[in-house]
Order: structure tokens, then C-alpha cells, then sequence
């Protein structure tokens, strides 16, 4: 799939003081978790990014010139225990996630618009604890996974009702079924 880049980021990316970084963007239902890889916050697209230092790693992306789902993983090492808590007690599979890649100027600022690498739902989180701190490892799949799943509907009234419960489009399929139909004249 073909992608442009905007002028300022691909000048980053050929030039010798390339500093990238990555930024991760959890949905969760009490509110989104936005975590880069840098230090201090940053702003991508009016939401601000906690920096987590050497906290995060994200696991290969892959990408391909197929119709098929990859997925990506996120580490997060050395969190606090209340943070844990927090993600024990919320439904994660299913929310949306972000991955954006990006570069900074010698000054530190964000050169151009990131670059969303990665978009899905988080699929499977696995908590490791050690004393005080926590490791997780969150697992997301592409929204293309969604293709894999069968599709069980039926060109009935019945099914019709569930999603239009007023429509009457398919009332008469049933007696169609065996009927003769003269074809001209």
C-alpha cells in the first residue's frame, strides 16, 4: 500500500540527527491511556502523551502487501502496582489501539504529523508481577481479525427485524421461493 510522508518527516528520516519515537494510544472505557517513548509529555493530534521513558517497547511490526491481519505487541515494564490495579479492573479486549510513529527536531519538538503504524483492538494482556512493579505485555490484533469472523445471517424477515424492526422489504422472500416467474412476454 502505497503512503505519503509529509515533507518536514521525511527530511527527519534521511537526516544524520534522526531522533524517532513511538506513541501509544489504549482505548479504555474510563478514558484512553496516551504513552510515548520519550520523556516528557508531548501533544499528537490535541491529546497529550505521557512520556514513559524506557518504560514501553513495542514488538515488530509487521506489514505486508497482503489482505491479512498482523498484530503488534506492546511491553510495559516497571509500572507502578496502582497502575495495574487500574487495568485488572477494566474490559480491554476489543478497545481501540494506536500506534504512531514519529520524529523530533534537534529541539525536541515533533516534526510533522506522526505516522499511525498500527490501528486494532487489544486482543490478550499478560500481567507479570514482581514486588513493587509490574510488567505487561499487551497483544493487539488488526481490525482486518474481523474478517475472519462468519457472518451468520439469513435474507429472512426474522433477521431483517433484528437490526429494522419496522422494515417490510422482506415479508414476502418466503412465498418467493417457489414461485414461477414468466421471464418477457
Amino acid at each position: 500500500m502505497t503512503r505519503s510522508l509529509g515533507t518536514n518527516f521525511d527530511a527527519a528520516l534521511s537526516s544524520s540527527g534522526f531522533k524517532p519515537f513511538f506513541a501509544v494510544d489504549l482505548g479504555f472505557d474510563s478514558g484512553n491511556v496516551r504513552l510515548w517513548t520519550g520523556y516528557k509529555n508531548i501533544t499528537i493530534d490535541s491529546n497529550t502523551f505521557f512520556g514513559s521513558g524506557g518504560v514501553m517497547t513495542i514488538g515488530a511490526i509487521d506489514e505486508t502487501g497482503e489482505i491479512r491481519a498482523n498484530g503488534v505487541s506492546i511491553h510495559l515494564s516497571g509500572l507502578n502496582s496502582s497502575l495495574l490495579s487500574a487495568i485488572l479492573n477494566e474490559d480491554y479486549q476489543n478497545r481501540n489501539i494506536i500506534l504512531y510513529f514519529g520524529t523530533l527536531d534537534s529541539a525536541g519538538a515533533i516534526n510533522d504529523t506522526p505516522y499511525i503504524v498500527f490501528r486494532g483492538q487489544m486482543d490478550v494482556m499478560s500481567i507479570q508481577e514482581n514486588g513493587d512493579t509490574s510488567n505487561i505485555v499487551v497483544q493487539s490484533e488488526s481490525r482486518l481479525i474481523d474478517l475472519d469472523v462468519p457472518r451468520e445471517r439469513r435474507y429472512t424477515k426474522a433477521d431483517q427485524q433484528i437490526d429494522f424492526p419496522n422494515d417490510k422489504g422482506l415479508n414476502y422472500v418466503a412465498s418467493l421461493q417457489e414461485k414461477a416467474i414468466v421471464w418477457g412476454g
